[in-house]
């Protein structure tokens, strides 16, 4: 820029106005790549594009006087992450919990009446289309109990205001992400509409919410609810 306003005959109102524009791009990116070190429940293809591109759009030089692109490997990685704020080795770590689960469970002398509490328990992040973990179970594979655990872990999880790593989201927030999980064949129909018919949650939010997270809910706006 100092060498734009220094050459002959330079024209100083265009060097402003692009310095001016270069400040704002440089804001901008610097306000995106923020909100995306926030992390999200989803990040699309373009944002995660945007991110590969800026990562060689500038230069730096580091420690060691080496001239390198903007961000590492690393950082790419991290930031642009599909889905919640695990990467996908991070996210392979924390799957293994379930593994443990059922195994320090099915090891437990369990009295003939409790004797399904393994799968009870060691199901709730399978999907009702097979994609889930462990065992890659379909919604006929699973007892009813296991499909419904599989909800109340997902919704506690959204509205958990005791997790280091997001606040703890409104009602509202919630079941519109769980509507988008029924439509993605992640959890129960039948029993998501259950669930939004009894009002249910709003039992849970009296008990265990903060009371800013405790919203109207509009059930007609939520994704995938029938209202049958």
């Amino acid at each position: 820029m100092l060498r734009a306003l220094a050459a002959p005959g330079a024209d100083l109102k265009a060097v402003d106005q692009a310095y001016r524009q270069r400040l704002w791009d440089i804001q901008e990116d610097r306000e995106f790549l923020r909100l995306c070190n926030i992390g999200g429940e989803a990040m699309s293809p373009g944002n995660q594009e945007r991110v590969r591109t800026m990562a060689t759009k500038y230069r730096w030089t580091n420690p060691r006087n080496e001239d390198v692109d903007f961000l590492t490997a690393d950082e790419i990685e991290n930031l642009t992450i599909r889905a919640g704020t695990l990467t996908a080795a991070e996210r392979q770590i924390i799957n293994h919990h379930i593994d443990v689960t059922i195994q320090m469970l099915e090891a437990l002398p369990w009295p003939r009446h409790l004797q399904n509490i393994p799968e009870y328990a060691g199901g709730h992040h399978e999907r009702m289309d097979g994609k889930g973990y462990p065992r890659g179970l379909t919604r006929d594979q699973m007892s009813v109990q296991a499909r419904i655990m599989g909800i109340a872990d997902i919704f506690e999880a959204l509205t958990a205001r005791d997790r280091p790593y997001k606040p703890g989201k409104t009602l509202t927030e919630s079941l519109q992400i769980l509507g988008k999980m029924r439509l993605d064949g992640h959890i129960d129909p039948e029993l998501f509409d259950i669930f939004i018919r009894s009002r249910v949650y709003e039992r849970y939010a009296k008990e265990f919410l903060d009371p800013a997270q405790v919203d109207a809910v509009d059930v007609t706006k939520i994704p995938g609810y029938s209202g049958d």
